[in-house]
């Protein structure tokens, strides 16, 4: 019997298990270049991190005046972004190896993503880690996307779990905010450094800092089998 006990893990796609984000902005940037409005930077871009892409581009269409309707933004950008996506989209290799190690011990996983459908099929197809995650949600199947709770627990109630049974791995505030209204725990990998101090990475029960340099598989493992602030 695995010492994880009744535990199910839920991750995040895109900053979290994989280096996305890169695709994401080239997409984002030459969508917004399109309709009327280049020199969108990266800066700009980590704004967005963690915020659904149906929600983004909302923002989008009140900031800049897209006369385009938001449902024909959408299919434009997963086109664009999923063309990025197949060719090259990195697995961080500590994330590999736990999502093997919780694997081999028969823990139940998910992915919850503000990702599409068809994006989150396509990364975990082309990684290779559909071979572990087979259970998946994205914010297009449910009312709201993050930092409102639904997507994590859509993805707690097609494993079966209950949400205080579920751990969170996200890199984005609005992420762990969504897992701490879902009352579920969270392990927050920040991928935007210099957010590490917002005020909803402080509900995570584990939040290094250091984002994906800080973590290693065996230690987040160890703390799931004895979890304990972090200081």
């Amino acid at each position: 019997m695995s010492i994880l006990g009744g535990i199910s893990v839920i991750f995040d796609l895109d900053g979290t298990l994989v280096d996305s984000e890169p695709n994401y902005y080239e997409a984002s940037r030459e969508l917004l270049t399109h309709h009327g409005f280049p020199g969108y930077t990266w800066r700009d871009n980590e704004q967005y991190v963690g915020i659904g892409t149906w929600e983004t581009l909302g923002i989008w269409k009140a900031r800049y005046g897209i006369a385009a309707p938001q449902s024909n933004l959408l299919a434009e950008l997963n086109h664009r972004y999923l063309a990025l996506a197949r060719t090259s989209t990195p697995v961080y290799p500590q994330m590999r190896k736990f999502v093997e190690l919780l694997a081999g011990e028969g823990v139940p996983m998910a992915v919850a993503s503000g990702s599409s459908p068809e994006a989150i099929e396509a990364i975990l197809t082309g990684t290779g880690l559909s071979a572990w995650l087979s259970t998946t949600v994205s914010a297009d199947e449910v009312a709201h996307g993050k930092p409102a709770p639904d997507v994590f627990l859509e993805a707690a109630r097609r494993l079966g779990a209950a949400p205080a049974d579920c751990v969170v791995l996200e890199d984005a505030a609005p992420g762990a905010a969504a897992a701490y209204a879902a009352g579920m725990r969270c392990i927050a990998i920040p991928y935007v450094a210099a957010q590490a101090d917002a005020p909803a990475f402080a509900t995570a029960e584990l939040l290094l800092r250091g984002g994906q340099r800080a973590f290693t598989a065996r230690a987040a493992y160890d703390w799931l089998a004895n979890p304990a602030p972090a200081s």
